[in-house]
């Protein structure tokens, strides 16, 4: 059975049961705490509760690794080309300086490993709450979800449809990659990495056509739907909060005025163990 990535799948859990508002509120909490804070010690708290929360939410690897691979390849280019550009940004940053190999521009600093340190570990602590939010939530409920908080019911539909299509870009991914190799085209592991390279990215210009052509469809049966015309909408899909959902929005917003309040105490948001 092929494996489908970043795609809901209802299960029953706590956490799936819990209203799209009440999940929306949670990760813009949290990804607002993660981007505000370089307090290494806040960051840890949330790194260990996301492995938490992961594991509660029975999210299988399986829907999350080749993204996750992806994102971990992205950060691990991200502080290279940091450490390259500016090898000396956490002594700017912490008003101290620890050599602790080299000499120069590129000598190697405490205070630059426990910056990019902190930037690993926001990394960390935002994706898994950005699976779990996707694989818990109803496309249909999460554009509800966008509405009741304010955001155009627009914008909630195009997110949702999006959402609800990453199976079907998937399934397309794979009856083109399934032809290519019925044609005699090596893309599996047994074939070298520079030739799958190739090969998968000559399947992009067909896929690319094939979404436009849904998109193309999709759009027309809203046009003749009259989709847009009224500044308003109902959702079958949306649920009313109960007390769970009051809870964990009680909570998230409680943790996050808490965690920037102990990030500024100092009047900075990064913690600095040098002094």
């Amino acid at each position: 059975m092929e494996r489908k990535l970043l795609t809901y799948e209802e299960k029953d859990t706590w956490i799936d049961k819990l209203c799209g508002v009440t999940k929306l509120v949670f990760f813009l909490c949290w990804s607002v705490t993660s981007m505000m804070t370089y307090d290494t010690r806040i960051l840890v708290l949330m790194l260990v509760l996301s492995l938490i929360i992961f594991k509660i939410s029975r999210t299988r690897w399986d829907q999350v690794g080749s993204v996750f691979k992806f994102i971990l390849l992205f950060l691990i280019i991200n502080l290279l080309a940091i450490y390259l550009f500016s090898p000396a940004e956490g002594v700017k940053i912490y008003g101290t300086e620890t050599v602790l190999a080299g000499s120069g521009r590129y000598a190697l600093r405490a205070e630059q490993l426990f910056y990019e340190f902190n930037i690993m570990l926001k990394y960390f602590t935002v994706v898994p709450s950005i699976f779990i939010f996707i694989v818990t939530t109803n496309p249909s409920e999460f554009a509800a979800s966008m509405n009741r908080v304010g955001i155009s019911y627009k914008a909630g539909y195009s997110v949702a449809i999006a959402l609800r299509y990453i199976p079907d870009i998937q399934a397309d991914f794979r009856k083109i990659r399934n032809a290519q190799m019925a044609r005699g085209i090596e893309m599996s592991k047994k074939g070298k990495l520079v030739d799958r390279i190739k090969s998968t990215t000559a399947i992009i210009f067909p896929l690319v056509f094939s979404s436009m052509g849904r998109i193309e469809t999709i759009s027309t049966a809203m046009e003749l739907r009259s989709f847009g015309k009224h500044r308003k909408r109902t959702w079958y899909m949306a649920r009313p909060l109960k007390r769970n959902d009051y809870l964990v929005i009680a909570v998230s917003v409680l943790f996050m005025i808490v965690a920037l309040t102990i990030t500024y105490m100092d009047g900075s948001r990064f913690y600095n163990p040098f002094v």
